[in-house]
């Protein structure tokens, strides 16, 4: 069978050939006449099966050969990611390009708000989103999804592990219910079988069968590494092949891409990084660099593993393993395409071999184990004993050996730490500690005879003029007279508190010819915790008899008798 066998519109087959394609692969053989009759289809394919032409062609035609009424999207394709929303986007313009009155308009997360509006005030046929953005554009009012005839939800496994679900279900049910809805899937598990229920009205299920095939034209490899250091080496012996044309390297973190990309660079690579924390304006440039060839290799995390269609990709290389066994097949998709042949390798290690083994069972099949000479693993490579921290996964970037990957040190080991046993906090046991061998205090407590003192007097009290009503500040109208000159004082005397104010004067003081004063026996006294009032260094307790130097001893510079040398105070004589 080839397309001239199929029911489709001269003009989309003519660009079908020009494309370069002539014979339909087996999902498209077996989806387009399903969809040319109206019918809703449930297809389970993995990636690079031709399932985006499985479906664009006949709603093509459909829309080439019935004419729409009023304006709004005829044709709505929800996709989970950008990348696959733009590879979406790309193959409508191609497939569409002789025909007349099809326009797209593609709303994505991550682009202008003000260009999306823009687009969305023309007159278009088809509309392909992201599921987050396209609610957002509802939200507002500015998207009308009620003349929409074709629902296709591409990658829904994915759209589902992405968390979309609640915003899929609002998008279905703005749809008229007499529409056509198609649901693609590369696994069929629990959740899918429900959206499918909940959205699909008797469907034609489909299962392509080469969903578990063997690759037949990829090979698959597998490399076992000893640590961090020779995963670095050997990755980067690997991409000095000749038979790399392109490459895409899958880490675990986005963190990691930047790290490896970083690192590949530095060693001469023409490499770049692609992820999820990337603007949509440099994720476009970096696959645009691909595309052309100013990219020899590509690290990215699994969020560019769908949507990714470069026919230049020889090589995929898993830096680490993904979590799902899902992800590892769209992974491996991304090379060997449109019958062109292709090689995945996976770097893995001792904590790597469930994952692995998941893997096998997935796919059925095994992946030979490779060695490059120089580069063998040079410790055996045996299953890692679980956590104890109830299946907390170790590393940041796990399953792999993630964390602050980097090619010029070796950051440890996982072997070797979990080799390492962990010394006793006691060698040669725990000590005993014997009662016996404490120190013992067998004299007496030390006696007070004395008496405590006793506080039986009340507190002394301080009138104060100041007026109070209870803590607060009393305002009065009255004003105040102020001396000539005077600025910011009373013309009336402070009452101060001797116990509590600082001693400007001392009672007994004596002058001396050279100008200084003694301090008097009364000496400065300071407030008892007994209510008296006591001579600060009448008794210390370092010095029982009394301070060092005497009071009369202890002199200081007399201030001027002269009030006119010294600011005077007010309520001085």
């Amino acid at each position: 069978m080839t397309f001239n066998d199929l029911p489709l519109d001269e003009n989309i087959v003519r660009a079908v050939h020009e494309a370069g394609y002539t014979v339909p692969t087996p999902v498209q053989a077996q989806s387009i006449p399903v969809l040319l009759n109206g019918q809703d289809l449930l297809v389970t394919s993995r990636t690079g099966s031709g399932k985006t032409a499985a479906f664009m062609l006949p709603a093509l035609h459909k829309l080439t050969t019935s004419p729409g009424a009023g304006r709004g999207p005829r044709l709505l394709v929800l996709s989970p990611t950008r990348e696959l929303a733009n590879q979406i986007t790309e193959a409508a313009k191609k497939y569409g390009k002789y025909l007349k009155q099809v326009r797209i308009v593609s709303i994505l997360g991550g682009t202008s708000y003000q260009v999306q509006n823009r687009m969305l005030s023309k007159p278009y046929e088809i509309l392909v989103a992201t599921p987050g953005r396209l609610i957002d554009q509802m939200n507002q009012g500015r998207i009308d999804l009620s003349k929409v005839e074709m629902l296709v939800l591409d990658e829904a496994d994915r759209m589902l592990d992405m968390g979309f679900i609640d915003d899929v279900e609002r998008i279905a049910s703005a749809i008229p219910e007499g529409r056509q809805t198609l649901l693609f899937s590369a696994t069929m598990d629990r959740e899918i079988l429900r959206l499918a229920n909940q959205l699909l009205k008797d469907p034609v299920r489909i299962e392509a069968t080469e969903l578990h095939a063997s690759h037949e034209n990829i090979e698959q490899r597998l490399h076992y590494v000893d640590d961090l250091a020779h995963k670095n080496r050997l990755l980067a012996h690997l991409l000095t092949d000749t038979a790399v044309n392109q490459a895409i390297v899958f880490t675990a973190t986005k963190r990691d891409a930047d790290l490896v990309a970083s690192d590949l660079a530095g060693m001469g690579h023409q490499a770049a990084a692609l992820h999820g924390d990337m603007n949509q304006g440099a994720r476009n440039r970096t696959l645009d660099g691909l595309r052309r060839g100013r990219f020899r290799v590509l690290v990215a995390t699994d969020v560019a593993a769908r949507g990714i269609d470069v026919p230049g990709i020889s090589h995929v290389i898993n830096y680490d393993l993904p979590k799902m066994a899902e992800d590892y097949v769209h992974r491996i998709g991304r090379t060997g395409r449109a019958g062109n042949k292709g090689t995945a390798i996976s770097l893995a290690g001792s904590r790597d071999l469930m994952h692995l083994k998941k893997i096998e069972r997935f796919t059925g099949q095994s992946i030979n184990v490779h060695s490059v000479p120089g580069y063998e693993p040079k410790r055996p490579i045996k299953a890692s004993k679980p956590s104890s921290q109830g299946g907390q996964r170790h590393g940041r970037g796990a399953p792999g050996n993630g964390g602050g990957r980097t090619f010029s040190a070796n950051r440890g080991d996982f072997q070797q730490r979990n080799s390492n046993p962990q010394k006793k906090r006691f060698e040669g046991g725990q000590p005993t500690f014997l009662q016996d061998e404490r120190p013992r205090f067998d004299g007496e407590r030390p006696r007070f005879d004395g008496e405590r003192p006793r506080f039986d007097g009340e507190r002394p009290r301080f009138d104060s003029a100041r007026p109070r009503a209870d803590g607060l500040r009393v305002r009065t109208d009255a004003p105040r007279s102020r001396p000539d000159g005077a600025r910011g004082r009373t013309d009336a005397p402070r009452h101060r508190s001797d116990v509590i104010a600082p001693r400007t004067r001392t009672e007994g003081a004596t002058v001396r010819a050279d100008g200084t004063r003694t301090l008097g026996e009364v000496g400065r006294r300071k407030k008892s915790a007994f209510g008296e009032q006591t001579p600060l260094h009448t008794q210390s307790r370092f010095f029982p008899d009394g301070p060092s130097r005497s009071h009369d001893t202890f002199t200081k510079r007399a201030r001027p008798q002269n009030p006119s040398q010294g600011r005077k105070r007010w309520g001085d004589s």
